[in-house]
């Protein structure tokens, strides 16, 4: 297993001034005004010769002062708040500089004594595992609190931190980010500490070692126990970059050790004791019963951040309340059965096992949407105060139309206060129902929100289409739940219309075939290298698709693998902002009219435009609301967003979608990204095809790369399966 970033656009969205060239390669090109063609239309296999190289950047601790970005930063307050609390109830503080005791010590020593073959798993865990608490006792909720702007660092602070990096040889541009990271003292910290350095976004070992040199000259050395502490938190913040809310003892070691770290063993030990990480040990199978005497019980033992740590262990204890606990009775039985009676096929099907439950899953593709739909019509016909929320603007408003009211919300709005009902004298938001969109995309930080802020008696649906890519934080909530099988779930039989409903069911089995598209509503272009698959793209979205289908260049939406390479989003974003809207970039780059992906926070993306620049910063329009981006954030939050990766464009469609796929990306390709990918157009897809036959290869065999979880282990001792 892999504890860095995987090479793809997995990572995004990163920090534009820190990030390169996101992993090579991609997958399938469409088409062009070309000939329509089956979606496996062969193409020219040459490769393009633009390298790319592998994607570590992400975005800083500091958000935008205004809209989204204030809204994540209250959410991410209250859960901040939560956790202390949670920590001061679980244990007291470990004092800095002892030798490790207890039960991290134990675990070191015991898969030392396992790995050896010195003891068995049993003896070494012969400790009896504590019961975990039932599901909570409902508890005062926090109000919540509006976010202030992010404090601006003093400027004795910035002068200081100017200087130690000018001193060890740093670039003076992660004078910000250092200040705003490690706060008041920060020059003394690094001058300390020279390793703190790599809790900035995007220094790497290597770079922060350089440092290190340059401030401790002689006292440097890869043994120093702060680099070892240091390192290993840096690997398992890249471990959730990939999606990891911890990593096993053995991987997180052999990792330490390809970074120079000597003794692994010490580095991790080190961090347990300055408490800057968590160790867990877990039963491989928490629902086997528990073994005879003698008898070894299979264990593994993680470490992980505590900030995942506490979230997922949250997210299980509000899993659990809801799934334990009777759902507040509203309306009959007979009524809830009328209902479902009414309502057509698995619509009904979700009604009924929402009537009796507190967590319901529901599977199914975009034409899926209307039996969520149908839910909140008939839960508010019984008098529940029902409301949809969606991972973004675009998901919220297609509900929206769908639902023919004003009930759905962004998670983050929710959350916030910014949207929805609002919350009560508890602090729990006040409805009876939430219906969650696009839950594939919920990573274990949103949903321990989500179900935390929840009241008693509420009921909880995660909707969404599993076939999709997994969130962009670490977590794989919605994947974890359908594999635990603790509540209810709801697969759709209502299928996606016509030739692309078509096409992107069989990719959800490993299958592309050819499909029959007399409206042309799929197209295959060829491209023999990343050039010509660069100037196919900018004919196909100023000229080709507007001439053929009738759909406009702003309503067309360019997906590609990655950021780098010769036909990443940088590139295809140049070139399609010097054909659609051309100008001297006089803002950071931009001119009014731009089209834009906006990251207020790192994980997520609001496609929208420029409006104007000016003192204040750059003015932009996202999803109809204004926003504005202080200059000092635009480029490290603001790219052009004509070309989007992938996990950038999960939760939002357009008209048409143009889909790059050139043959240097074919290493990015699985059958989750092609599935998401192709999935987003609704009337037309091309696909500027220059992988050849690892297209087809990815979608028949390549599957995404395991996450490391503990939601399962959590949940088990809390709940029964459903069967």
């Amino acid at each position: 297993m892999s504890t860095e970033p995987e090479p793809t656009e997995e990572t995004e969205p990163q920090s534009p001034d820190t990030a390169k060239d996101a992993a090579a390669g991609d997958a399938e090109t469409v088409a062009d005004d070309g000939a329509q063609a089956p979606a496996v239309a062969e193409g020219d296999s040459d490769e393009a010769a633009g390298e790319a190289s592998a994607s570590h950047g992400e975005q800083g601790e500091a958000a935008a002062k205004l809209s989204e970005a204030a809204a994540e930063l209250a959410a991410q307050k209250l859960e901040r708040e939560r956790i202390a609390r949670r920590k001061a109830e679980k244990q007291g503080p470990v004092e800095a500089g002892t030798k490790l005791s207890g039960k991290a010590a134990d675990l070191l020593a015991a898969v030392r004594a396992v790995e050896s073959g010195d003891k068995p798993a049993a003896t070494v865990f012969a400790e009896p595992e504590p019961p975990r608490r039932p599901a909570p006792e409902p508890v005062q909720r926090p109000r919540p609190v509006t976010a202030d702007a992010p404090p601006v660092p003093a400027a004795q602070t910035v002068e200081s931190v100017r200087r130690v990096l000018a001193d060890g040889g740093a670039p003076e541009a992660l004078v910000p980010q250092v200040a705003a990271a490690l706060g008041e003292g920060a020059a003394e910290q690094l001058r300390e500490d020279p390793w703190q350095l790599l809790r900035i976004a995007g220094v790497r070992p290597e770079q922060a070692d350089g440092f290190a040199r340059a401030l401790l000259g002689a006292e440097c050395g890869p043994d120093d126990e702060r680099r070892g502490r240091a390192v290993t938190v840096w690997l398992l913040e890249q471990a959730a970059v990939a999606g990891h809310t911890a990593l096993e003892l053995p991987t997180l070691t052999a990792a330490l050790g390809k970074q120079g770290v000597p003794d692994a063993d010490a580095a991790v030990q080190s961090t347990l004791t300055e408490a800057e990480a968590l160790v867990f040990q877990d039963a491989l199978d928490p629902r086997a019963p528990q073994p005879d005497e003698g008898e070894e019980r299979p264990v593994r033992v993680l470490v992980g951040l505590e900030r995942y740590a506490m979230a997922e262990e949250s997210l299980a204890d509000g899993l659990a309340r809801l799934i334990n606990s009777v759902p507040k009775q509203d309306g009959s039985a007979e009524d809830w059965e009328r209902a479902a009676d009414s309502a057509q096929g698995s619509a009904g099907e979700l009604i009924r096992a929402v009537a009796g439950h507190g967590l319901v899953l529901h599977t199914g593709g975009e034409a899926s949407l209307a039996e969520p739909a149908a839910l909140l019509h008939a839960a508010r016909e019984l008098g529940l105060r029902a409301w949809a929320t969606a991972h973004g603007p675009l998901g919220r408003d297609r509900f929206a139309a769908l639902a023919s009211d004003d009930t759905a919300t962004t998670v983050t709005g929710l959350l916030s206060g910014a949207q929805g009902p609002g919350r009560d004298a508890d602090g729990a938001l006040d409805l009876d129902l939430l219906v969650v969109l696009d839950a594939p995309q919920l990573d274990v930080e949103s949903a321990a929100l989500l179900t935390e802020s929840l009241p008693d008696g509420a009921r909880l649906v995660l909707a969404g289409d599993p076939a999709v890519l997994w969130s962009a934080g670490p977590g794989r909530v919605f994947g974890d739940l359908l594999a635990a099988r603790v509540c209810p779930q709801i697969a759709s039989r209502r299928p996606d219309p016509g030739p692309l409903g078509e096409l992107v069911s069989g990719i959800g089995i490993g299958e592309l075939n050819q499909v029959e598209a007399p409206g042309k509503e799929v197209v295959i272009v060829p491209a023999r290298d990343a050039g010509e698959a660069v100037h196919r793209t900018v004919q196909l979205v100023a000229d080709s698709v507007p001439r053929a289908i009738g759909v406009p260049p702003e309503e067309t939406q360019v997906i590609t693998p990655g950021h780098g390479g010769a036909a990443g989003t940088r590139t295809l974003n140049a070139a399609l902002k010097e054909r659609l809207n051309p100008g001297p970039g006089r803002f950071g780059g931009f001119d009014p009219g731009d089209r834009v992906a906006y990251s207020p926070t790192p994980g997520r993306t609001v496609p929208g435009h420029v409006v104007k620049a000016d003192a204040e910063g750059l003015h932009l329009s996202c999803a109809g609301e204004p926003v504005v981006v202080p200059k000092e954030r635009v480029e490290e939050s603001v790219r052009h967003g004509w070309a989007l990766t992938a996990h950038q464009a999960a939760g939002g469609r357009w008209p048409a979608v143009v889909v790059v796929l050139p043959g240097d990306a074919t290493q990015a390709l699985t059958r989750p990204w092609v599935y998401t990918a192709f999935s987003r157009a609704e009337r037309h897809l091309s696909v500027v095809q220059g992988a050849d036959q690892a297209l087809p290869r990815a979608v028949a065999e390549i599957q995404p790369k395991p996450r490391t979880t503990r939601l399962p282990v959590l949940l088990a001792p809390q709940v029964p399966t459903s069967g």
